[in-house]
């Protein structure tokens, strides 16, 4: 008979339950507009399909060491001392098959089962599930005095339940929320106090419409830092990311990925490596972004979409819907069935309040963006008037 694991059971990620729907609407011919994934609309940089298909005509794609080819661990480096300022050495890059294949990593490499790991509530869900899945008791904070975790948050929940470890993003999913340089050095520092190891996932650096990108390296040099390829870099399907460790953590990371993953595709990290020197083309999309960012919040508030937080960086309104449903599941399925939008029930991002929210990504086109705010108006109206 077959068995099966309680590892399993862990909560669907709703956003990609969304996106099934959306594309079998859109294989029938239903002309969908997708908010609901934050997957960039634009394909990768030229250059960076260049690269891949020089590889693909010299032919060998296969194996590379098991923390990722010399060339991209030396170019990503290079991107923190310029980019960021802070010198990084190559050895401590290990590169990964995109953030999730890292996020796995670092959970097996620093934590054991039964470990409490701080995450904040809301925030992007595979965070909780992979810790679960990896039997870590998983700690939510919900945001109260801030859109972001603070220092004092960590040591009160501290206090309640010893932690070993932190997850802490910036920018964050699904808020959009940047910890100011500040408040981020006092949370790094209050977690040094406590013994309590820190991750910090950046994959939302050079999206930040506010102020310039802070890493945590330039606070921390002892924190484990996870970055991909996939969101400014608009190579999400080429699965390809990357991590800086301590020193200690490198052969931990190392010997557990030559068994897991052997090593990131190859193919991927020589495209990769041409992706820092097409900055211009990115900066162009992250523009378009910004106009979509401007243009969402003015009219989701005006449909009673309200923002529950400060749009500061990434590609995404999270909005308080309490006023239009107390069920977002049912409403984003509804929405998606008769007005053809498609956007992310706040679930995903917060168990105990997420009937409240709903999160819209605003990595499409900015045609798309005006036509589904005027979608979602018409809808709206139309649910008014019947009832």
């Amino acid at each position: 008979m077959t068995a099966l694991s309680r590892r399993g059971e862990v909560e669907p990620f709703h956003a990609m339950d969304v996106l099934a729907e959306a594309n079998r609407l859109k294989a029938e011919g239903v002309p969908v507009i997708s908010m609901a994934v934050g997957q960039p609309s634009d394909p990768a940089p030229l250059a960076v399909r260049e690269a891949a298909a020089r590889a693909l005509e010299h032919g060998r794609i296969g194996y590379t060491d098991a923390l990722g080819t010399a060339a991209l661990r030396v170019a990503i480096a290079a991107h923190y001392r310029e980019h960021y300022g802070v010198e990084v050495a190559p050895e401590r890059v290990a590169v990964t098959t995109g953030s999730s294949a890292a996020f796995n990593l670092a959970f097996l490499a620093m934590f054991d089962p039964g470990d409490a790991v701080a995450i904040a509530s809301p925030g992007y869900p595979a965070y909780r599930n992979i810790m679960a899945a990896l039997g870590l008791d998983v700690v939510e904070v919900e945001m109260e005095e801030a859109p972001f975790l603070t220092a004092r948050q960590l040591a009160a929940a501290h206090a309640r339940k010893p932690l070993r470890g932190l997850l802490f993003a910036s920018p964050a999913n699904p808020t959009g929320a940047v910890v100011p340089p500040a408040e981020m050095a006092a949370l790094l520092a209050e977690a040094r106090a406590l013994g309590i190891a820190v991750i910090s996932d950046e994959i939302y650096h050079r999206l930040n419409y506010t102020a310039p990108d802070v890493t945590a390296l330039s606070l921390d040099d002892d924190v484990v830092v996870i970055n991909s390829f996939s969101k400014y870099y608009c190579m999400t399907g080429w699965r390809i990311g990357w991590m800086v460790l301590p020193e200690k953590l490198v052969r931990p990371v190392e010997r557990i990925q030559q068994s897991l993953y052997i090593s990131p595709p190859e193919l991927s990290q020589i495209a990769a490596c041409a992706a820092f020197g097409a900055g211009a083309e990115l900066d162009r999309v992250k523009a378009r972004y910004a106009s979509n960012r401007d243009l969402l919040m003015r009219r989701l508030p005006e449909l009673g979409f309200a923002l529950a937080a400060p749009m500061d960086g990434a590609f995404y309104a999270f909005c308080d819907v309490s006023t239009l449903t107390n069920d977002s599941m049912a409403f984003a399925r509804r929405m998606l069935a008769e007005a053809h939008v498609a956007a992310t029930p706040g679930r995903d991002f917060d168990t105990l309040q997420g009937s409240r929210f709903m999160r819209f990504s605003y990595a499409g086109s900015h045609e798309d963006m005006i036509e589904a705010v005027a979608r979602i108006e018409r809808w709206l109206q139309q649910s008014c008037t019947e009832a």
